[in-house]
């Protein structure tokens, strides 16, 4: 089944190559509507509810931190499919839970698919595309994980008025699994895995797609490949070395920032928060809809501007927005909570917040993490961000509530914003800029800083 014919197709490619972010969005958000329901049919208290919703995360971490073993061992298209049946096996099995403990164990195996996707795709899309599509390609990925968010708040509220309604929000997903594992089977695999094997014309084949038959712009790249390719795999010892720091503390640091500036947290709660301002239930259900619409199209305008637009600027210029947008709304809920106008002014500066973020760091994260790393311990760097990345989600997600209750929503997004101005600096004196090079050249002048870094400290040896 394996060896069916590829389709070259570059747009069935990156859709379905990207697919596995829909499931990856459907499955994170689509519990936010469940988990009404499910608390009342099982009569959860909070601590179980907490395990419910966080199950995912800790799947996520697993599939995450195992995936660097199977990528650089069997290849990016045959984790694509075991990821759609882990997937597909996750979402029915949830959707037909009888009682707690069961759900929490289905979600942690839906978890690992999460998990997998997230540290997969991202590398592979990256692989695949040519270098002057590198940016608008890989946030193909952060696209379909906004259409998934955004198809889970819809079908939550379509579900609403059924008992079941909630298995059918959770059990859909197994549909989306289905699509992916047959489009997988179609797919490519990566030149990069094809030329660490030695099927060095099955690799040129594949580049000539995907580069449009263009000879000299597939010898540069194939080229580059063979080069980088003779470099004997990497190990934690490589990945930890002062050679790649530059690249691991850009990974690690934007995994970690795309959490702890608060935008999950935020998004998750809009509902919450446009009722403490003042709204009514119904139309605060109606706008988290909206919100998902938001995300849909500017997520958009950030595939336009990836690959003109540098990668830090971007991060930058998004952090700032946040920040100020989070500063409007702690003014608004310590000064004027209440009135009318607050519950106006407080909407609009959150879905502004929410613009921000889903035009810089929900997109550039993914796209930093599938490029930054060197081929030899790409498998290894992606999965250890991913896994980082699910950490970062769980700790906020665990102590956001915590924080509400003692803090209080105000002061929750004033530290937040603080955070953005953190991220801001660490940005932009830690980051490294990706933009316009392929994978090859970053790892080049990764190898180049630490070959002048060697010297100099050799010379004041």
């Amino acid at each position: 089944m394996l060896g069916l014919k590829k389709v070259t197709n570059n747009g069935f490619i990156y859709t379905f190559g990207a697919l596995g972010g829909l499931l990856f969005g459907y499955d994170i958000a689509s519990v936010s509507g469940a988990i009404l329901f499910i608390s009342k049919q099982f009569h959860l208290g909070p601590w179980q509810e907490g395990w419910v919703v966080s199950s995912v995360l800790i799947g996520a971490i697993i599939g995450a931190l195992a995936t660097s073993k199977f990528l650089d061992t069997y290849g990016r298209r045959k984790l694509l499919i075991w990821a759609s049946v882990i997937f597909f096996f996750g979402a029915l099995t949830s959707g037909f839970a009888p009682e707690f403990w069961i759900l929490v164990s289905t979600r942690v195996v839906l978890g690992i698919g999460v998990g997998i996707t997230s540290a997969l795709i991202p590398a592979y899309l990256h692989e695949l595309a040519p270098k002057s599509m590198h940016g608008a390609v890989a946030t193909m990925f952060q696209l379909m994980v906004m259409i998934g968010i955004l198809l889970a708040y819809i079908l939550n509220y379509s579900f609403a008025h059924m008992y079941t309604g909630w298995r059918w929000m959770l059990g859909f997903a197994a549909l989306l699994a289905a699509i992916l594992f047959f489009g997988a089977l179609f797919l490519p695999e990566s030149p990069r895995f094809l030329v660490k094997i030695g099927k060095i014309d099955e690799a040129r084949d594949v580049l000539m797609d995907t580069n449009k038959h263009d000879d000299k712009a597939v010898k540069v790249a194939l080229d580059e490949i063979e080069e980088t390719a003779k470099q004997p795999v990497g190990g934690w010892k490589e990945l930890f070395g002062k050679g790649v720091r530059p690249a691991l503390i850009t990974g690690l640091g934007v995994a970690i920032f795309q959490q702890v500036i608060g935008s999950n947290s935020v998004i998750f709660y809009a509902p919450t928060i446009f009722t403490d301002v003042g709204w009514g239930v119904i139309a605060a259900l109606l706008a988290h809809i909206g919100i998902g619409v938001v995300n849909v199209l500017v997520t958009i305008v950030a595939m336009m501007l990836m690959d003109k637009v540098d990668r830090k600027k971007m991060l930058e210029f998004g952090a700032t927005g946040m920040g100020l947008s989070l500063v409007v709304m702690y003014t608004i809920l310590k000064f004027d909570n209440g009135s009318q106008a607050a519950a106006y002014v407080s909407a609009i500066a959150l879905t502004v917040y929410i613009a921000f973020y889903a035009t810089t760091w929900a997109p550039v994260t993914w796209v930093l993490i599938g490029e930054v790393f060197p081929l030899n311990i790409r498998g290894l760097g992606t999965s250890l961000c991913s896994a980082t990345n699910w950490l970062a989600d769980m700790v906020v997600s665990l102590t956001f509530p915590m924080m509400l209750s003692s803090w209080g929503l105000d002061n929750s997004f004033l530290f937040y914003a603080v955070l953005c101005g953190v991220a801001i600096w660490v940005c932009h004196s830690k980051f490294l800029e990706t933009r316009g090079k392929s994978l090859e050249e970053i790892e080049l002048d990764l190898h180049k800083a630490a070959g002048v870094k060697e010297a100099e400290n050799t010379s004041s040896n």
